[in-house]
């Protein structure tokens, strides 16, 4: 399978992201394994997860989804087939949150911990500090890097100018540099991203990994009216969604699927690996895993992404 590299990081990895935020939470532990079987069997290896997850869900206090993954890992015995990324920086359950470099420094040794493993491929972090400079958590990752628990780093939820400011200050003095950014954009939010965001990455040549690339599910076309939001936990986020606008996105996306064979759902990912370097998704089925996957063999024409782009603009 095509592997794509993080920016300068020595990382390559496949055009489709498994997002593991549903692991402990919405998809069990036994589940969750069975996806992640599924998911490296077919040749992917990039898995996204984060401490605080699933800390928002009743009696949950973060870092259900690492322990699964942990358990996966120490069973199956697959580190080295796989890139593994986790953030820290957004509030758990306990309140505890930020890039101050003391709680980083115990987050990190909580994260190895769960997802039984000595080194994090790519450390995340989860949002900005905006109480601290840019350098200061740089610093930090920078120890985690030189001591071999973390290999490279990323940031996600990042404005463009302290994203800016960050990647410029990256590289400098011995630190290091974010070499991925993770925002949120699918075809429904496009402004923030290739408005603000987009001219920074190409700046300065970082990844681009992308979260709710399925819009919570909107683009796999189940939501087509309110009766239709009971369907999901999820449903509450998509209300915003049924408007002219989203309607005329899932239009596109029929069509360009019936031309294709393909789901909706897959043609929203397609759009989004030809503009990133690996999508976000999750599953909490086989069914919806093997529904996404095929998603890296779909191939849009110059058509298919103009009718895309017009509907969603």
């Amino acid at each position: 399978m095509d592997k794509r590299q993080l920016g300068n990081a020595a990382l390559k990895v496949a055009p489709l992201c498994l997002g593991g935020n549903v692991f402990g939470w919405t998809a069990d532990e036994a589940m969750s394994h069975r996806l992640l079987d599924a998911f490296v069997d077919a040749g992917f290896n990039f898995i996204d997860t984060a401490n605080m997850y699933s800390a928002w869900a009743p009696g949950h206090t973060g870092g259900e989804s690492e322990r699964v993954i942990g358990t996966w890992l120490k069973r199956r015995k697959r580190r080295d087939d796989v890139i593994i990324g986790t953030k820290v920086g957004k509030p758990m359950a306990d309140g505890l949150k930020g890039l101050a470099k003391d709680y980083v420094l115990r987050a990190v040794e909580d994260s190895l911990a769960r997802l039984q493993t000595d080194y994090i491929d790519l450390y995340w972090a989860h949002e900005d500090d905006l109480t601290q400079p840019v350098e200061a958590p740089l610093e930090t990752f920078g120890a985690l890097i030189k001591a071999g628990k973390v290999r490279a780093i990323g940031a996600s939820n990042f404005g463009a100018a302290r994203l800016d400011a960050a990647l410029a200050a990256g590289g400098r003095n011995g630190l290091p540099r974010y070499e991925a950014l993770q925002p949120e954009y699918n075809l429904v939010a496009r402004k923030e991203f290739e408005s603000e965001l987009q001219p920074v990455c190409r700046k300065h040549g970082i990844g681009v990994v992308p979260y709710f690339a399925l819009a919570s599910g909107f683009l796999t076309g189940k939501y087509r009216s309110e009766k239709d939001l009971a369907k999901s936990v999820r449903g509450e986020d998509i209300a915003g969604y049924l408007d002219a606008r989203g309607l005329g996105i899932l239009a596109a996306l029929d069509a360009v699927a019936a031309r294709h064979g393909a789901t909706p759902a897959q043609v929203a990912i397609a759009w989004l690996m030809a503009r990133t370097t690996a999508p976000i998704a999750s599953a909490t089925s086989p069914a919806q895993l093997a529904d996404i996957l095929k998603s890296a063999e779909l191939r849009l024409d110059a058509a298919d992404l103009a009718a895309l782009d017009t509907a969603s603009a």
